[in-house]
């Protein structure tokens, strides 16, 4: 089923993402925490491509295919361009098509260094190769900006050039405070961006885990959570605790706020995407 089928209904829709560590997880982990994962229903399940250009489509698509044809799942693949020749992105288009992928996440990707290609230097090249092959093609968007960007204006406006280009959807990174997602909201909403946007939130469990989303992601560390990192940092279990009962606080606003949907950054976790959607599913 493509994605934009999933919005618009009574409910807010719950999706969670699943990915390949560094191009290495065993199938039958996968099967595993898809099999979780079922239980919970969710609107869709994502898999990630491998960051740094490692280059996982296969295995990201084999996972996809799995998803859909085990457990009737609605999957998404990930798919990064940069380093990629249409050449090679028309392969992984057919390796897809042959595995039954419907939906795709358009994404740039990191830089490769010494790999460097003028076919596609933006997701936005990307969207309309997708969209032409038939696919149901969301893009990624970012409430604080992306990293890269200083400018959160530009950076809507950035997003405005993928809708135009064809994304059907947007799913936003990860990010601690919902401020920031209800004035990016509002900034999406007067540039006419018109689109889904599913908000992602992820459930923090060690301070390395926040500081490593920190620096990756340009997230903002809110006061409360600050406060909570330094109350619980050397007690695992409390924090563990905390994290979840933070994002749980974070998706219940996000759902009162009347977002499109909202997307869970699991972990390969099914245990605390368990904890929170029994949590949030009442709000949803």
């Amino acid at each position: 089923m493509q994605i934009t089928n999933v919005f618009g209904g009574e409910r807010i829709p719950l999706s969670f993402e699943i990915f390949p560590p560094k191009g290495e997880l065993p199938l039958e982990e996968a099967r595993d925490v898809l099999a979780e994962l079922t239980k919970l229903d969710p609107a869709f399940v994502s898999v990630t491509y491998s960051a740094g250009g490692g280059g996982n489509n296969e295995r990201t698509s084999e996972i996809a295919q799995l998803g859909q044809d085990t457990f009737n799942l609605n999957m998404m693949a990930h798919l990064t361009c940069m380093g990629a020749t249409r050449a090679s992105i028309q392969e992984n288009i057919d390796l897809m098509k042959a595995r039954g992928v419907e939906n795709v996440l358009a994404l740039r990707g990191d830089p490769i260094p010494g790999k460097d290609t003028t076919d596609y230097q933006y997701a936005k090249d990307l969207i309309p190769q997708l969209r032409e092959a038939g696919f149901c093609v969301g893009a990624a968007a970012y409430p604080e900006g992306h990293a890269a960007c200083l400018d959160v204006d530009e950076d809507v406006r950035y997003l405005k050039e993928k809708q135009d280009a064809g994304a059907q959807f947007f799913v936003t990174q990860l990010f601690f405070d919902n401020r920031f997602a209800y004035k990016f909201l509002d900034k999406c909403r007067a540039a006419r961006i018109r689109v889904p946007i599913t908000f992602g939130i992820m459930p923090f469990m060690s301070k390395a885990q926040v500081s490593r989303m920190v620096f990756m992601c340009g997230a903002s560390l809110p006061s409360p959570l600050v406060k909570v990192l330094a109350r619980w940092e050397h007690d695992p279990e409390s924090l563990r605790k905390a994290g979840i009962e933070y994002a749980c606080k974070q998706l219940i606003g996000l759902a009162q706020h009347g977002v499109d949907g909202v997307h869970l950054y699991s972990m390969n976790k099914p245990d605390v995407a368990r904890e929170i959607t029994e949590a949030v599913r009442p709000y949803l």
